[in-house]
């Protein structure tokens, strides 16, 4: 049997970064399993919905690399899948429900059902209210009047599955009231819609939050209701903020496209979200290949995940620094070009500056900073400006003219370059720390960068030149 997973976000804002491990956890069981991964759009909420939102949807999807083998634009015979596009199958379903006497239209209205609600109420206290429609076992309604469907739910007995995350689970029967299928409108409630999807495209595994728990007792109850065998559930633990809370906006960063923004690689990105509920030991840092074959429904956790931004920082940076030099000029250009700086992303200069300044970098945006001022104009050079007022200083002036002067007479290697430079140090009894930091203020405009000699190489013999002798310039007028 080929397995299918799917992921069905709901179009009303920004893809959340928690969604996005339920998509991940998803993928990467199809993709282990030779099987095939769904994306279906669930916009039936017309009120929330926006085309923007839906964009946002693939565009985060396409971002991370989770690509899907059914859904919007792939075409063939199957999709996209739009709920609002599927509006028939729901009524065709429903209207099947009826014929075999598992679901019933109901016209109780509102007023009906809120007389109800505060009779049990006042005898019962709240909760606990289940309405019992007037018309669950009557044939004789017109269709033609405004009614809702819905579907006979059995009052005795439990309904259960052995979930993949939590292991058994049932519920009583008698919590479940005559749930509705289809409103006055034609649209389908969640439940029945995810249910008609699901069994219509051959779903065989349903992957979502904890929060869908009570959803699934009544959609194996719509399973049995067809005769077909309901699909294996994994319900996943919410992923919380640092206060053990819900994951929000005041804790991090929660809109995918946001971390694309912010310079993150999609890798790293996937990386921690997978270990943010899942383990495989000790092991923290994974490829995405390593993902699909390790990736087992056992190790995911029961409890909920809270979010480390320190953590992510951590494997964010190391799925950095294993891209190539020449990947990270592609993916660094449009991050420098924030900046001002126009630069191409074969320019042999930005291959050779990425080596070094990398290894200090966590994201786009920090290699993007550490690269600046290799393409600034010498005369935009930013100067951090404690480390200027404290290297940049008179004295510091004639060792960096003589320093410029023998980098202009020397041959520019850094071989070279630095023998020459130990040998005048030696020579007038100076030490290379009073060289070394005004040198690399006057040429980077910071206090860290590259070696002396490899920030002289990647800079170029012009460059470095006029930045040196600028740098005395400062210096003198301090």
């Amino acid at each position: 049997m080929t397995v299918r997973l799917r992921f069905a976000p709901s179009p009303t804002g920004y893809l959340h970064i928690g969604g996005v491990r339920t998509a991940l956890y998803a993928w990467l069981y199809a993709r282990q399993r030779g099987g095939e991964f769904v994306l279906r759009i669930e916009d039936t909420d017309v009120a929330r919905n926006s085309d923007e939102a839906i964009q946002i949807i693939y565009d985060s999807m396409r971002w991370l690399g989770l690509d899907w083998d059914e859904g919007p634009e792939v075409g063939g015979p199957h999709g996209p899948y739009q709920q609002s596009e599927r509006l028939a199958l729901y009524r065709e379903h429903a209207e099947r429900l009826i014929e075999s006497g598992h679901a019933y239209r109901c016209y109780a209205t509102t007023e009906e059902i809120q007389a109800a609600r505060k009779a049990w109420e006042e005898a019962h206290g709240h909760g606990g209210f289940r309405f019992r429609s007037p018309w669950r076992d009557r044939t004789d309604g017109d269709p033609e009047v405004p009614h809702v469907v819905r579907f006979k739910a059995p009052s005795e007995g439990e309904t259960g599955w052995d979930d993949l995350v939590y292991g058994p689970i049932a519920y009583p029967n008698a919590e479940q009231q005559d749930f509705v299928l289809l409103r006055q409108n034609g649209l389908p409630l969640y439940n029945f819609g995810a249910f008609v999807d699901d069994l219509t495209m051959g779903i065989t595994h349903v992957t979502r939050g904890d929060d869908h728990l009570v959803n699934t007792p009544p959609q194996i109850l719509l399973y049995r209701a067809f005769g077909a065998e309901p699909p294996c559930f994994a319900h996943l633990p919410m992923v919380l903020g640092p206060d053990g809370k819900k994951l929000s906006k005041r804790h991090a960063a929660v809109a995918v496209l946001e971390y694309r923004d912010l310079g993150y690689v999609p890798d790293g990105v996937l990386n921690y979200l997978a270990r943010l509920g899942w383990s495989h030991g000790d092991d923290e840092i994974f490829t995405r290949a390593e993902l699909i074959e390790k990736f087992d429904w056992s190790a995911c956790g029961r409890t909920g995940s809270r979010y480390d931004v320190k953590k992510l920082a951590h494997v964010q940076g190391a799925h950095l620094r294993v891209l190539t030099n020449e990947a990270l000029a592609g993916l660094v250009v449009p991050f420098l070009a924030q900046r001002g700086l126009e630069v191409a992303p074969g320019d042999p200069r930005l291959v050779a500056a990425i080596e070094p300044v990398k290894l200090r970098a966590t994201t786009l945006v920090d290699l993007a900073e550490g690269l600046d001022y290799f393409f600034r104009a010498d005369d935009a050079l930013v100067f951090d400006e404690k480390g200027a007022k404290k290297f940049l200083v008179p004295e510091a002036a004639p060792l960096l003219e003589a320093f410029a002067s023998l980098v202009e007479s020397t041959a520019f290697e850094a071989e070279a370059l630095e023998a020459a430079t130990t040998a005048w140090l030696e020579r007038d009894g100076i030490a290379i720390k009073n060289l070394a930091q005004p040198a690399r203020v006057a040429m980077t405009g910071r206090t860290a960068s590259p070696g002396l000699y490899e920030t002289l190489i990647l800079l170029g013999r012009d460059r470095a030149l006029s930045r040196l002798r600028r740098g005395a310039e400062r210096a003198r007028g301090a």
